[in-house]
């Protein structure tokens, strides 16, 4: 057996066990999940929510923007609190204060430390006890805890209604003044917190733990981390440091072949663009101009951490309130990088085939318009559902989702599915001819045809979170389609294509190329499939989910830690010719994506990773710093060096400009890295302290959002986010004058354009 079958035979075992365990825990958390009651009643039988209330509130917290508006879980944005974490808090504030009206006749604070002690464990023994009854489905409250949840639904109705007492806090919050104009709806959403945190206080059945592993921290109720989430987290970092010395080994046995000798000339000067491929070109200027639209969104979300409702004193929340602009910022991350991967996806398909289907220049047309009403009706959709005006039921299919990254009306979500299906035809019926070849570099063009199929379908997880999913089970879903959908296959798809791509240009042997793109593949996915489920350590999922998770999350970093060696390899690749200097750039951008592969993803991603470290860091400042070093770092700086790549392919040195991707280049990684080490790190650093000392709700709080300190490190950020800015005008400016030139040059001598 050869070495290469060898590989394949891994590589599908790997897939077949990985997504057995997954399907597999995946029904464990339907079975495990926190029940939701038919009825929470006081223990004289006054009903305060129904099961409908509940389902309800969820659709209300969804339609506002959901994870766009604070977290739940911990997951969410960041600026207003966790909901779960704060309503705990001031729930258990409130029984403290009636436990000590009628125990000692005085106000808690005024007690000693012995009183204090013995009231927080009264306090623990009601919140922590399980009063679920399976047969009814009824879940019964104390007096005294009844009396705090109805002060808390009416604390949470002013919040998010025009109560002109809590504007104050509102702005801080960074939430629009009336958010949710319907009482009724404001009754529902508070019915919705109650339940998330009842969950998070509650023990499982016949357990010492709670339906969320005991998170949040708070220690006014027990909720502290668990003996397993401290084991799993050593486990983990131990078998992290054995698949780093057993890949170093490995790689330290290969035989490693010299690189061959370069032709003396661009091999693919004289490969002739077909009509889909220079159709393809307004993909990769859409691409730039929602990333330049993305940037100046983060801007102004940003800006809404230290003026909550305005933008440098302009009022601007009510048109564009942070819920909105945070939708749009994170959505145009994942439209504007898979609009360039998709498009490299269809300029490369003929170029490795040489085979042009018929009609397939229409149908990249038909894509693109796809893409653009996608686009634009989805964002407007979304503002329509935080500004309230449709009933939930609208709002579910055409507003706002309100789970991150997926946020997208459904009636969208089955636009972007149509599309994809689309764009996998385009891309099949052209690289088909090359399945059939029997050629050197076979093996990565199946790893490039299999994930494009993976592409296409993945996303169709997202569709199993309906309108009235437990939170539990759609998260498990909405990780299918964030983790495994943009960060496992799409990247599978740009490695196959990378190595095609210098394969083309006779920087690397084909043979070399299958090896290590399949026994890269191996790896990622190794760790990348179960690696899901760190995302759900406290997501109302069982315990089990916290050892896969732990494990195979620190298995993700083990590949990256020899990222170094790709980066050396590419980076050398920019001089193997003097001809490659017209790749210069590309490749530049392919070392920064391996940069920050080792930085975002590996060190800030570790960082979050084991449980024990989550547990405190979970929705801190230290997520967006894994998240926008990992993100644009990797995906987008890769989406840059794709589209440049393509772009050469069209574009000779008269209408090329080196100095303005020069600019961009340095501007782009220096502003991300200052944004990252001046801002994001030390904010989370702060945040994490916080937690410690005083429990998770303190960390999210205003008192540490809104200090000093914390506002003059949000500060600190602007000059990292103004040159980042300057890189994306640079890239844009660079794009419109190689699409004027072109165009010019066109007009002056007309080009005959062949199959």
């Amino acid at each position: 057996m050869s070495h290469l079958s060898r590989i394949w035979i891994a590589l599908i075992a790997v897939c077949v066990v990985s997504f057995g365990i997954l399907l597999y825990l995946g029904s464990e958390i339907y079975q495990k999940a926190p029940p939701i009651p038919e009825k929470i009643i006081s223990v004289e039988g006054e009903v305060l929510f129904t099961k409908e209330d509940i389902e309800a509130g969820q659709l209300v917290w969804r339609s506002m923007g959901g994870h766009q508006t604070g977290s739940i879980w911990g997951h969410g944005s960041l600026v207003a609190p966790d909901w779960n974490a704060d309503w705990l808090h001031r729930e258990a504030l409130l029984m403290l204060e009636s436990l000590a009206q009628q125990e000692y006749g005085a106000a808690y604070d005024s007690l000693d430390e012995a009183s204090q002690a013995f009231l927080q464990k009264k306090l623990t023994q009601d919140m922590r006890r399980n009063s679920y009854d399976a047969a009814t489905g009824v879940v019964t409250l104390s007096e005294i805890r009844a009396d705090a949840v109805q002060d808390l639904t009416a604390y949470y109705a002013r919040l998010f209604g025009a109560d002109p007492e809590f504007q104050s806090l509102r702005e801080q919050y960074a939430l629009k003044e009336n958010p949710v104009p319907d009482a009724g709806r404001r009754e529902r959403l508070a019915a919705f917190f109650f339940w998330s945190t009842w969950a998070t206080v509650t023990n499982r059945p016949g357990e010492t733990i709670s339906y969320t592993s005991n998170w949040p921290y708070e220690p006014l109720v027990e909720n502290t981390p668990t003996p397993g989430v401290l084991g799993w987290s050593l486990f983990s970092i131990v078998l992290m440091i054995a698949g780093i010395g057993a890949l170093a080994w490995y790689h330290a046995s290969l035989k490693h072949e010299p690189l061959p000798q370069p032709s003396a000339n661009d091999p693919l000067l004289s490969a002739k663009l077909t009509p889909s491929q220079r159709a393809v070109g307004k993909y990769f200027l859409t691409a730039l101009g929602l990333f330049l639209l993305q940037i100046g969104l983060g801007g102004i979300t940003a800006h809404y951490a230290v003026e909550g409702q305005d933008f440098y004193g302009i009022p601007l929340s009510e048109l564009l309130p942070y819920t909105v602009t945070r939708t749009w910022h994170t959505q145009l991350a994942v439209f504007w990088i898979a609009t360039a991967w998709l498009g490299t996806g269809l300029f490369i398909a003929p170029a490795l085939s040489g085979h042009e289907p018929k009609f397939q220049k229409a149908g990249v047309n038909i894509l693109w318009l796809a893409l653009v009403v996608l686009v634009l009706g989805s964002m407007f959709g979304e503002w329509a559902a935080v500004q309230q005006v449709w009933d939930l039921d609208t709002s579910f299919w055409f507003g706002h989702q309100g789970y991150e990254f997926v946020d997208l009306g459904r009636f969208w979500q089955f636009v972007l599915l149509f599309g994809l299906m689309i764009w996998l035809t385009l891309v099949v019926r052209a690289i088909r001819p090359a399945l059939r070849e029997r050629h050197d570099h076979r093996p990565v063009v199946y790893v490039l045809f299999l994930s494009s199929i993976a592409i296409g379908l993945f996303y169709a997880a997202g569709l199993f979170m309906g309108k009235h999913t437990h939170i539990a089970i759609a998260e498990y879903w909405r990780w299918w389609v964030v983790h495994l959908w943009v960060e496992g296959f799409f990247e599978t798809f740009a490695t196959a294509v990378v190595a095609l791509m210098f394969v083309r240009l006779g920087l690397i042997r084909a043979k070399s190329a299958n090896s290590a793109v399949l026994f890269s593949t191996v790896i990622f996915l190794t760790g990348g499939i179960l690696g899901t489920l760190h995302h759900l350590y406290w997501t109302g999922a069982p315990t089990s989910v916290i050892a896969w998770g732990a494990s195979f999350s620190a298995l993700e970093v083990v590949p990256l830690a020899l990222i170094g060696f790709e980066a050396y390899e590419s980076f050398r690749l920019r001089k193997a010719s003097p001809w490659m200097s017209r790749y210069h750039w590309a490749v530049m951008f392919f070392v920064a994506c391996a940069f920050w592969n080792l930085v975002g993803a590996g060190m800030f991603g570790f960082l979050i990773n084991p449980p024990i470290s989550l547990y405190y860091l979970q929705g801190l400042n230290t997520t967006p710093l894994h998240a926008h070093t990992a993100f644009m770092g990797v995906y987008g700086m890769l989406g840059i060096g794709l589209i440049l790549y393509c772009t050469r392919q069209f574009a000779d040195g008269r209408f090329w400009d080196d100095r303005l991707l020069k600019w961009s280049f340095w501007t782009l990684n220096g502003g991300l890295a200052m944004m990252a080490l001046f801002s994001l790190l030390p904010v989370g650093v702060v945040q994490f302290t916080a937690a410690l000392e005083h429990g998770y709700w303190y960390a999210r709080s205003p008192e540490v959002i809104h200090s000093p300190l914390v506002e003059t490190l949000v500060w600190m950020r602007l000059p990292g986010d103004v040159l980042f800015a300057f890189g994306g005008l640079f890239i844009v400016w660079f794009a419109l004058k190689v699409m004027f030139r072109l165009k010019r040059s066109s007009e002056a001598v007309p080009v005959t354009e062949t199959s």
